[in-house]
């Protein structure tokens, strides 16, 4: 939507280009051209059935052949919230000629550390009889098969889970590993002021036709982003960055206090990091009206 200067916006799991719906005519009306694909595995994009397929270096590539066929003679300035914040921030890392600006959502950006995160969660989960998401994700079949049971009751409690509307405490920590994402999360009091019936009811179409195989696939991919990632001289992000992040989001959460803190030594021209309060983990979704002033007060510090 809109023309101008180039914006691309990348969602995360388990999203779509659908969760943009409030930044999109915003960011339009303030003369950029405004693109929201669904990332690969999702919706109406090509979704190939191989786990490698999804790696964090093939993602930013797709996102950089994107910007170089939208806008070849100028750079774009991407976006991306919970994984796509990862996937936003990689592309500006490895393609720095497609991209003049990144903004992430939720998850900060950060180096590797010196063990992979399959390793530490092994260790700090699974060895220890806990239950976390991201290692259950990797039972091939068996996760696709509890997400895909009933999409639309998965939206609405995982987002309901990880909101800020939802009370301290809903999100189960007593789980057991194989206990399956969907154990004890409640059903939530629909709508909630962010989240229409109609928008469950997008959402869910979507994964009816496209599945969780790709969406997981990125999950699966751990120790090859960790690799690729560990391989680079410089985790260091030269072009202009804002982050927006949510006290009562766990991702954010995992940056500390302060992320403008956390994230200054690999974000050397931050802008802004801004944490908003109450907010959970579906930043733009929760507080549109906010993250657009944010992004468009961004945007315009380009000119």
């Amino acid at each position: 939507m809109g023309s101008g200067p180039l914006v691309i916006l990348v969602h995360g799991f388990p999203e779509s280009w659908y969760s943009w719906r409030h930044q999109i005519p915003a960011l339009a009306g303030a003369g950029w051209r405004v693109v929201a694909p669904d990332v690969r595995g999702y919706g109406g994009s090509s979704a190939p059935e191989a786990i490698e397929a999804y790696s964090l270096e093939t993602l930013a590539g797709d996102c950089a052949r994107l910007a170089e066929i939208l806008s070849p003679d100028e750079p774009a300035v991407i976006v991306g919230h919970d994984w796509g914040a990862p996937i936003a921030w990689t592309s500006a890392l490895l393609h720095p000629d497609r991209f003049r600006a990144v903004a992430g959502m939720s998850v900060p950006h950060a180096a590797p550390g010196a063990e992979s995160a399959d390793v530490l969660q092994d260790r700090f989960f699974t060895q220890r009889g806990r239950y976390f998401y991201v290692v259950d994700f990797q039972r091939e079949g068996e996760a696709e098969a509890e997400l895909e049971g009933d999409p639309a009751a998965t939206i609405r409690r995982f987002y309901y889970a990880l909101s800020g509307d939802a009370p301290e405490g809903t999100w189960p920590t007593d789980k057991k590993p194989g206990d399956g994402l969907l154990k004890g999360l409640p059903e939530p009091p629909m709508p909630l002021p962010w989240l229409s019936h109609e928008d469950v009811a997008y959402f869910a179409g979507e994964f009816a036709r496209s599945g969780f195989r790709g969406p997981l696939n990125r999950y699966r991919n751990r120790r090859r982003d960790w690799e690729m990632l560990s391989r680079l001289d410089s985790h260091a992000i030269a072009q202009p960055s804002l982050f927006i992040g949510g006290t009562r989001d766990l991702a954010t959460r995992l940056a500390g206090k302060d992320p403008l803190e956390t994230m200054a030594k690999l974000l050397p021209a931050l802008r802004g990091a801004h944490v908003l309060e109450g907010c959970g983990h579906w930043t733009q979704q929760e507080r549109p009206e906010e993250c657009n002033r944010l992004l468009l007060g961004f945007l315009a510090s380009l000119a």
